[in-house]
């Protein structure tokens, strides 16, 4: 009886490829800080690394063909005031971006088609909601403008972005820091990685937990978890001893793993990235300078190695092209983005193939960047598969429409959080006052910091359009905001004590 000694599988030859250095991105401060966030996002278009920067977190956002070195007063992303910690591209948009810092705030950006000229401090809406570092950004899958924050608070935050309103808040699910987060196929469910060592599934819209699994590696260090495309959980950690593992969950079923493997004891965190049309998972280790790659099948052991590509340097961090980016007619199946300490080199992984025809084996249809469902359908619990495309003839990429955010009611909100004594009647404010202002931004309206120095951009240019139109400038403080009959005043401490009509406001 014939007995088959070596699996059989087209990926089984896959080799990478680092490219010459020329085609490298030289000369970038990668960021030192200490989160184990991957530090680049890339799409079809631009690829977007976290950086150092001082005052404040940037990263800097490529066109994919500005290689070679980058010069240092090349423009950035620089709108926060904290380290920034996670980035993500929209996959229906190749020119929006998101991105969490330890300013506690997550932003938005519209990158603009050619590229930035010019810095961006401005985002298209700032989403306000966690109360300690956001540490997790991701967008849902299939439907436009729903996006996921994860902070150092353990809560998970789902934004309407196109309303810039926090729809769904889950609390008391994780009691303590949360690892990663991650979106089913179709963005029904959510799978977590928590620091108390259980990977939890969660319906986000039920709010509710329909699986979990206690201590699914009982090392200390940091857990990965992924959905795959047939629905089951994918997860890095480490054992008691310290070895790092890989395991293989039903969420149906997670008493018992469906597959565990041991592989080595080095202490970096394994960072997941995979790819559903080929169900081919690499693992990038945070400080390694290798790159591992397994198969997911029906089989036995379910989990199968296929090979390694080892660099001489090690590894700051790690970006994943999309399937839709990738060269078909290069047999390329992934291309990664390693950051070095000042280089971001890419790598590119390759099936060997003697044929010159499009491969219809190696690239099945794949999600597209058009989205399936809406937003608002889907906070009413409508979900939506991915909408494929074919990669025979390459992936054309079409106009991306402008971002818009509307927001509801935001200004009522914030002007209700403000207590305040009951203003003045119009009639009794100070006439010499008592005229159009220069126009202000509702933040500054919003602004409840009080001082000059507040941290916040907008209320620091808002703060000192004030102070030029008191001609004031010792101790100038905003106390209170009311609204009265339609009007907004304000209560000016200092030498300008008073309360303020505004008439003219953005």
């Amino acid at each position: 009886m014939f007995r088959r000694v070596v699996r059989a599988s087209k990926f089984r030859h896959v080799f990478g490829q680092a490219l010459k250095n020329d085609q490298c991105y030289d000369d970038i401060r990668v960021s030192r800080v200490t989160w184990d966030s991957s530090f680049c996002a890339v799409n079809p278009k631009f690829v977007a690394i976290i950086i150092e920067a001082s005052g404040g977190g940037a990263f800097l956002v490529l066109p994919l063909n500005k290689s070679g070195r980058i010069d240092k007063a090349y423009p950035t992303v620089c709108g926060h005031t904290g380290p920034v910690l996670d980035i993500d591209w929209c996959p229906h948009n190749d020119q929006v971006i998101a991105s969490g810092s330890e300013d506690c705030t997550v932003m938005v950006w519209q990158i603009p088609e050619n590229g930035l000229v010019t810095g961006l401090s401005e985002p298209v809406v700032v989403l306000e909601g966690h109360s300690k570092r956001v540490g997790i950004i991701t967008w849902h899958p299939t439907a436009r403008n729903v996006l996921l924050s994860a902070g150092c608070d353990n809560l998970i935050i789902i934004w309407n972005v196109g309303t810039g309103e926090a729809m769904i808040q889950l609390e008391d699910m994780h009691p303590d820091v949360i690892f990663s987060a991650c979106w089913n196929r179709n963005g029904s469910l959510i799978c977590t990685a928590c620091k108390d060592k259980t990977i939890r599934v969660i319906d986000p819209r039920k709010e509710e937990i329909v699986g979990e699994k206690e201590k699914a590696h009982e090392g200390a260090r940091p857990m990965r978890a992924i959905f795959l495309s047939d629905g089951n959980v994918f997860t890095t950690g480490f054992s008691r001893m310290s070895e790092r593992q890989l395991a293989l969950w039903n969420p149906q079923a997670m008493d018992e793993a469906i597959s565990v493997h041991e592989m080595d004891t080095s202490n970096g965190v394994l960072l997941p990235f995979y790819d559903p049309d080929t169900n081919v998972v690499y693992l990038c280790g945070k400080g390694d300078s290798s790159i591992r790659y397994f198969e997911i099948t029906d089989e036995a052991p379910f989990v199968h190695y296929l090979n390694t590509f080892t660099t001489k340097e090690p590894q700051r961090g790690m970006g994943y092209m999309p399937k839709r980016g990738l060269d078909v007619n290069k047999c390329e199946i992934a291309r990664f983005y390693k950051l070095h300490e000042r280089k971001c080199e890419p790598i590119i992984m390759t099936v060997p193939r003697k044929s010159d025809l499009f491969q219809d084996d190696l690239y099945p249809d794949t999600a597209g960047p058009d989205c399936a469902i809406e937003a608002e359908d889907w906070f009413e619990g409508k979900n939506g598969e991915p909408i494929l495309i074919s990669l025979k003839n390459g992936y054309v990429p079409g106009k991306n429409r402008d971002l818009k955010v509307v927001k509801k009611n935001i200004l009522d909100n914030k002007l209700r959080a403000v207590a305040a004594p009951s203003p003045p009647h119009p009639q009794h404010s100070c006439p010499r006052r008592a005229q159009p202002w220069p126009p202000l931004r509702s933040a500054a309206l919003a602004c409840n910091h009080g001082r000059l120095g507040c941290c916040s951009a907008a209320c620091r240019r808002s703060m000192l359009t004030l102070q030029n139109a008191c001609r004031d400038r010792m101790d100038l403080r905003i106390k209170n905001i009311q609204t009265h009959s339609g009007q907004f005043f304000f209560f000016l401490s200092g030498r300008s004590r008073g309360w303020y009509i505004i008439t003219n406001i953005l």
